[in-house]
């Protein structure tokens, strides 16, 4: 495999991986998609039971529930006439991973802030003891 078939290859594993995350995001931006989903997370339900508790449309609930499929929040399966749907884990690992790849990253930088700020107080006290003289 050539080097730059292997760049290309990277580079589209990249632009696919932000193209997921930020369906993601998108998705969990939203307050009726994070609702339903916390009705999903008690277990298995239908779209009637997901549009109860809000005030829209069924098309309307339809289409929240496409953005959280697409997004790899949810799955559906077909039960004669009825939709069941189920929470898929794909999305919530995909967030989790971002976040706690961040999560890292800041922990280490409040870590060499906290660091610094406790050697500059340090170095202040030590500059405002008084130096003991010797006894004559």
């Amino acid at each position: 495999m050539t080097v730059d078939i292997l760049r290309s290859l990277i580079y589209n594993h990249v632009v696919m991986c932000e193209e997921q995350l930020n369906l993601v995001f998108a998705a969990l931006a939203d307050p009726p998609r994070r609702c339903m989903l916390a009705q999903l997370a008690e277990g298995e339900s239908n779209v009637s039971a997901l549009a109860e508790p809000h005030d829209m449309s069924q098309p309307a609930i339809s289409k929240h529930l496409r953005v959280l499929e697409k997004a790899g929040f949810i799955q559906r399966t077909r039960q004669g006439r009825e939709h069941r749907i189920h929470v898929d884990l794909q999305a919530i690992e995909i967030a989790g991973t971002w976040i706690g790849h961040y999560q890292e990253f800041w922990e280490r930088q409040f870590s060499a802030v906290d660091a610094y700020l406790k050697a500059q107080k340090k170095d202040k006290q030590s500059d405002r003891e008084p130096e003991e003289r010797p006894k004559s």
